[in-house]
């Protein structure tokens, strides 16, 4: 099992830092699929994973000095993105709370991602068609990473593909670019979301060990995704990106099915 674990961790978090999604969005219904371990248990494990990779990932970024990221909008989706994170740990204990019943809060969780999944799949497979934008104004920089920061949190995903589609969206990012932002996003959202977990006391239980390797996969495949992203075209991301987003669909349409049966 933690064999199984580790390479689901380290493969997610290969992908996740070639595309920006973070690894948690194929993480959290992977590990939900094989039952591993609790609901709650899994988004906590999940969001600390990819904030293992996200923490390596922009602090190489910042350190090489290579950086995409344009403080002007980066940094109130950021702010944004950590109340949201807070935002979105609240609402997954106030779900929890109303059912004591996981399977019932996982199938919320397995549902609101196959819709925000499928949405970014057919914006993605259209985008070339639908007109963006170039938004700056910091108020509505920082009430997008508000919105990023309370899915990232909520589902116990990280960030995922709509980081993305709403950097494509409202801000005409190239993949690449759009990759490295998204990825900025989800290391706030996940510190805050981490921190009110702590400071609430609502960490659920978990084995350290299991933690630790979680940890250690995400970091080695945000370095090893760091390494191939680099080697990559943005059409070549764009097309793993796709394929990402149908194999998603089809693990949480099994992820409803099987808590809903």
């Amino acid at each position: 099992m933690y064999l199984i674990v580790f390479l689901v961790c380290f493969l997610s978090s290969i992908a996740g830092a070639i595309c920006g999604i973070g690894g948690g969005v194929i993480i959290k219904p992977a590990l939900d699929a094989l039952d591993v371990m609790s609901v709650s248990a899994v988004s906590f494990l999940s969001g600390c994973t990819v904030l293992s990779m996200t923490t390596y990932s922009v602090l190489k970024s910042k350190a090489g000095g290579d950086s995409r990221i344009e403080q002007k909008t980066g940094f109130p989706l950021a702010v944004g993105a950590a109340f949201g994170g807070v935002a979105g740990k609240w609402m997954f204990s106030f779900i929890s709370a109303l059912s004591p019943d996981r399977d019932r809060v996982g199938a919320v969780q397995a549902a609101c991602l196959f819709m925000i999944t499928l949405g970014s799949l057919l914006y993605t497979l259209y985008k070339d068609r639908i007109r963006t934008y170039h938004v700056t104004a910091p108020a509505l920089c920082a009430a997008i990473g508000l919105f990023l920061g309370i899915l990232s949190s909520f589902l116990g995903i990280g960030g995922g593909s709509v980081n993305l589609v709403v950097l494509f969206f409202f801000f005409s990012m190239s993949t690449k670019t759009a990759a490295e932002n998204s990825l900025y996003i989800i290391f706030f959202s996940q510190i805050a979301s981490l921190v009110s977990s702590l400071i609430s006391g609502s960490i659920p239980e978990f084995r350290m060990a299991m933690l630790l390797l979680m940890a250690a996969g995400g970091i080695g495949g945000g370095i090893a995704g760091r390494m191939i992203n680099k080697k990559l075209t943005d059409r070549l991301v764009n097309r793993l990106f796709i394929c990402l987003m149908a194999v998603i669909l089809f693990i949480n349409v099994y992820n409803i099915y099987r808590f809903t049966k």
